[in-house]
C-alpha cells in the first residue's frame, strides 16, 4: 500500500553540534516529510513508524555525521537509543566565520511590571531563574522599560534608581546584554498592558489646572498616556519644558548606570517618543473606547496644538482652515467618513497641509529628544533607538486612515517611513519596527491588513537610508509561523554563505518573557527560533565577530532641512523578499498533524 523507506538522519550545520537536529522523511510515492527539529517520539503513523525517542546531541564537530536505519520491520527494531551516539566532545565553542556573519542576535523584553509601581525589584529569585534560562537558551540578551512614572515619582528631579540598579546586577550576572527603554509614557491601555503605570503623580497634578497638557481628541477627550508635542518647549512643569523633562531623566541615568555602561552592558538606549514608546500619537487606545480594527482619530485639539495649526495655516495664507472636523471616530471605517473616504478631504489641498503639517510635527519632536538623547549619552559606546508601530489594518486601502491619524503620512505615492529612517541617521539611531511576526493570511479580510507589505516597505526604506534596522513581534506568539515570519524579516533574502548579506536586521527582541515562554513545549521551539536567528551558531558574546562593534556614540550630525525630509517621501519599490525563511524552525506538533491528515485521505 505504501512502499517508504524512513530513514533518521542527524547532521551539524556550520560546524556546531549545538545545531544538531533530527531529520525524518518519508520517501515514496506518496510524501517527502519536511525538515523536523528534535523529536520526541512518533506513534502510529500507519504501521510505517512505530517509535522513534528523543535524541539530542550536545557538543561541536566539523563534520556532518549520518546514523541510517533503512528499514522498519517490527516495532521492536525502530529503537535507537542514545547509547549509539559517540560522546560529545567538551571543546569550546568555534565558529563558522562566514555564517557567523548571518547571525541576529536575539533580546527578550522583560514583564512590564518587573519593577513596581513602588519602585521595588520583586520576586528576584523567580527573575534570577528565568535570565538564566533564556541565557541557557542562547539569548543574547534582555530589553527593560525604565518608567519615568516609577523613578520620578517623588517630585521634581528627584530620581530614585535603586530598584533598576538591582535588576540591572543581575542582568549583568546572568550574563546577558541589557538594551534600556527610556519610557517617559504610561504603562496601562495598549493591547498586551498587563500593568498600569501612569505619568508620575506630580505632573498629573499640573495636568489638573492645565489638562492640554495632554494630547486631545476633536470631542475634547484627554489621553493621559504621554504629554502632547504641542507643550514641547512650553516651561509649564515647574519652569522645564517637556522636552527638558524628558533630557534631565536621561542625563540623571547615565549619571547613576555609568558602571554599567562602562562595562558594556548596556548596549543600547531606546527613546521613548510617543505612546506605548512609538513615535507616534495616541490615535488608538483602548482606553477611550478604540477597538481592533477602527481607524482612530487624529490627537491635535489642545490649545497648543490648535494655535500652532492656526499659525502655520495663516502663514500659508489661508486663515480660514481649521482642524479636521470630518476624520470620523474611533472605531469608524474609511469609506464611512468625508475625509478619509473615496475623494476625501486627504486628496485635497488642504487636507494635505494638514497631513504634512500633522507629520512633520511628529518628526520633528522625535528628532529634538533624539538630539537630547545624544547629547546626554555623547561618547557612551551605546546605540541609540527609536520604536515605530506597525499600523497594518487599512494599510491596503487608498487612504491608510489608520496610519494618516497615527501620525504616518503613507500613500501609495508618498512614503511616510524613510523621513522617519533619515531622521534616525543623523543621530545614528536604531530604527525599530513592530509586527515582524505578523502575515496577511492571520488578518480580517475587512480590515485590508497589509503586514507583510508594510514591513518589506518599512525595512527598505531604513536600509535605503543605511540605518540599522531592528525590530520585535507585536503580540506574543509561540508557534513556528510566528517565528518563521520573524526570521524571514530578519533575513529577507536568506543567509549569505560569502559573508554579510546585503540586507540583515540589526537584531530582534521577542515580547515577551512570561511564565507562558517557558512552558515546556513553548520554550523547545523558542531555543530553536533563536538557533536558527543565530543561523545554528553557538551563542557569541563577542559583538565584533559579527559585525555589531559600539564606539562611542558621536554628536549628531546637522539638522536636516525640511526639504530633505520631504525628499524622502518619494516612494520606491521594496527590496525583494523570499517566500520563506531558509532557517526554518519546524513545529514538529504541527507538522506531524498535517502528515496525519494526508495519511488518512488516502482512505477516504
Amino acid at each position: 500500500m505504501i512502499n517508504n523507506m524512513t530513514s533518521i538522519i542527524r547532521s551539524t550545520q556550520g560546524g556546531c553540534w549545538g545545531s544538531d537536529r533530527l531529520r525524518l522523511r518519508l520517501y515514496g510515492s506518496v510524501f517527502d516529510l519536511a525538515v523536523m527539529p528534535l523529536i520526541d517520539r512518533v506513534e502510529s503513523l500507519q504501521g510505517v513508524i512505530r517509535k522513534v525517542k528523543r535524541i539530542e546531541a550536545m557538543g561541536q564537530t566539523g563534520r556532518s555525521n549520518y546514523v541510517d536505519v533503512t528499514k522498519f520491520p517490527k516495532a521492536g527494531t525502530s529503537k535507537l537509543s542514545t547509547d549509539e551516539m559517540p560522546e560529545a566532545p567538551t571543546a569550546p565553542s568555534t565558529y563558522n566565520e562566514k555564517m557567523l556573519a548571518n547571525y541576529v542576535p536575539v533580546y527578550v523584553m522583560l514583564p512590564l511590571g518587573v519593577i513596581s509601581n513602588d519602585n521595588v525589584f520583586e520576586d528576584q529569585p523567580k527573575m534570577e531563574k528565568q535570565l538564566k534560562e533564556l541565557r541557557a537558551a542562547g539569548v543574547d540578551g534582555v530589553m527593560v522599560d525604565v518608567w519615568w512614572g516609577i523613578v520620578e515619582s517623588k517630585g521634581p528631579k528627584q530620581y530614585d534608581w535603586s530598584a533598576y540598579r538591582s535588576l540591572f546586577a543581575l542582568v549583568q550576572e546572568c550574563g546577558l546584554k541589557l538594551q534600556a527603554i527610556m519610557s517617559f509614557h504610561r504603562c496601562g491601555g495598549n493591547v498586551g498592558d498587563e500593568v498600569t503605570i501612569p505619568l508620575p503623580q506630580w505632573v498629573l497634578d499640573i495636568g489638573e489646572t492645565d489638562p492640554d497638557i495632554f494630547y486631545t481628541n476633536r470631542k475634547g477627550n484627554r489621553n493621559k498616556e504621554y504629554l502632547t508635542i504641542g507643550v514641547d518647549n512650553q516651561p509649564l512643569f515647574h519652569g522645564r519644558t517637556a522636552v527638558q523633562l524628558y533630557s534631565d531623566n536621561m542625563k540623571s541615568f547615565r549619571q547613576h548606570m555609568s558602571d554599567f555602561i562602562e562595562a558594556g552592558l548596556i548596549i543600547d538606549i531606546e527613546v521613548g517618543l510617543g505612546p506605548a514608546g512609538e513615535l507616534r500619537y495616541p490615535s488608538y487606545t483602548g482606553t477611550q473606547g478604540w477597538v481592533f480594527p477602527g481607524i482612530g482619530e487624529f490627537q491635535c485639539y489642545d490649545k497648543y496644538l490648535e494655535a500652532e495649526f492656526k499659525e502655520a495655516a495663516t502663514g500659508a495664507g489661508h486663515p480660514e482652515w481649521g482642524l479636521p472636523d470630518n476624520a470620523g471616530e474611533y472605531n469608524d471605517t474609511p469609506g464611512s467618513t468625508e475625509f478619509f473616504g473615496l475623494n476625501g478631504t486627504y486628496m485635497t489641498e488642504k487636507g494635505k497641509f494638514f497631513l504634512t503639517w500633522y507629520s512633520n510635527k511628529l518628526l520633528n519632536h522625535g528628532d529634538e529628544i533624539l538630539d537630547e538623547a545624544n547629547r546626554a549619552f555623547l561618547g557612551c559606546k551605546l546605540k541609540l533607538a527609536a520604536k515605530v508601530a506597525g499600523i497594518h489594518w487599512w494599510y491596503k486601502s487608498p487612504s491608510h486612515a489608520a496610519e494618516l491619524t497615527s501620525g504616518y503620512y503613507n500613500l501609495k505615492d508618498r512614503d511616510g517611513y524613510r523621513p522617519i529612517a533619515r531622521m534616525l541617521s543623523r543621530h545614528y539611531a536604531i530604527f525599530n519596527f513592530t509586527c515582524l511576526e505578523m502575515r496577511d493570511s492571520e488578518q480580517r479580510a475587512d480590515a485590508k491588513c497589509g503586514p507583510q507589505e508594510l514591513v518589506q516597505q518599512v525595512l527598505s526604506g531604513g536600509w535605503r537610508e543605511e540605518v540599522e534596522v531592528a525590530g520585535e513581534n507585536a503580540l506574543s506568539r509561540y508557534d513556528s509561523n510566528g517565528y518563521n515570519q520573524m526570521l524571514l524579516n530578519a533575513r529577507p533574502n536568506g543567509i549569505s554563505r560569502e559573508g554579510l548579506p546585503k540586507q540583515i536586521m540589526y537584531g530582534v527582541t521577542y515580547l515577551r518573557l512570561s511564565d507562558e515562554l517557558l512552558k515546556d513545549k513553548n520554550f523547545k521551539i523558542f531555543k530553536t527560533f533563536v538557533k536558527k536567528m543565530h543561523t545554528d551558531q553557538d551563542y557569541c558574546a563577542d559583538l565584533g565577530m559579527y559585525n555589531h562593534q559600539i564606539g562611542p556614540l558621536e554628536r549628531s550630525k546637522p539638522k536636516l532641512v525640511m526639504e530633505d525630509l520631504l525628499e524622502a517621501t518619494k516612494p520606491m519599490e521594496p527590496f525583494p523578499w523570499g517566500e520563506e525563511t531558509d532557517m526554518k524552525v519546524d513545529d514538529f506538533d504541527g507538522v506531524l498533524a498535517n502528515l496525519i491528515r494526508k495519511l488518512f485521505s488516502l482512505f477516504k
